[in-house]
């Protein structure tokens, strides 16, 4: 029989145990995946934990995961553009990733890129169709300034290098520890704290000038980003876009 992780009530991590479980069949429109790797988002463990049960109550026995890379093991009726042996990343919202084999519904998944590691592909869904949504939400092009929060987390450090593929001159708020990072990324970096809107006139003359959050609060020990983290609110991933902001010149305040 296949395994998965499973807790029958909430606490930390000493609730998680691996147990036996029915193989999946999956249905029209599904895919069984076999895990190669799998993430694990904050908001799952506070889930985990109770800390969340007001709003994602969990039912027992549960299971944890939402980010995960694969081989496809089985494909569903209806099911088009996949096939048994086709290596994926993508996202379940059955709480369920962390197993052997996990069902996901086919419109969840793509395909995964041959240079992407095994690592990185189990972390990057829900943090990098965030860091997307965002960037495209603002509509970032060439001769835009943007500012984006968080700038070194999970969805900042993939937000920042969109933006910069984009066109965008980016400006990274972030800890001095991650500078240089995002510096080797083309992102001008600028610290945290008092001040910080003098900071940001000083690097930039903008035209037009975008600001993005990347809520970097949100911490995993799953990493994509060089912080370590791969953001997520819940267990059930969302895709968080920023409305697109209004132009702020002469050294105004950018807001969302």
């Amino acid at each position: 029989m296949p395994q998965a992780v499973r807790f029958d009530e909430y606490g930390g991590i000493d609730v998680l145990q691996v147990a036996d479980v029915d193989r999946p069949v999956p249905g029209p429109g599904q895919i069984l995946v076999r895990m190669r790797a799998a993430g694990i988002n904050p908001g799952e463990a506070k889930i985990r934990q109770g800390l969340l049960a007001h709003r994602y109550p969990a039912t027992f026995p549960s299971g944890q995961g939402s980010d995960l890379a694969g081989v496809v093991e089985e494909v569903g009726e209806g099911v088009t553009g996949f096939a048994a042996g086709d290596e994926v990343i993508g996202f379940t919202d059955n709480r369920a990733s962390h197993a052997e084999l996990v069902m996901v519904e086919a419109a969840n998944l793509i395909h995964k890129p041959a240079g992407v590691s095994w690592k990185a592909a189990g972390s990057l869904y829900v943090a990098g169709g965030t860091a997307w949504a965002m960037v495209h939400a603002v509509s970032v092009a060439k001769g835009d300034t943007v500012v984006v929060s968080g700038a070194a987390g999970g969805v900042g450090s993939i937000a920042v290098q969109l933006a910069r593929l984009a066109g965008g001159t980016v400006i990274g708020l972030a800890s001095e520890a991650n500078h240089p990072w995002l510096t080797r990324h083309g992102v001008i970096p600028v610290s945290y704290g008092e001040g910080v809107a003098d900071r940001i006139r000083a690097v930039s003359t903008p035209s037009s000038i975008r600001r993005a959050a990347a809520t970097s609060s949100w911490r995993s020990s799953s990493a994509s980003g060089p912080s370590g983290s791969t953001p997520s609110p819940t267990s059930r991933p969302r895709r968080r876009t920023a409305s697109r902001s209004t132009a702020a010149r002469s050294g105004g305040t950018p807001r969302c």
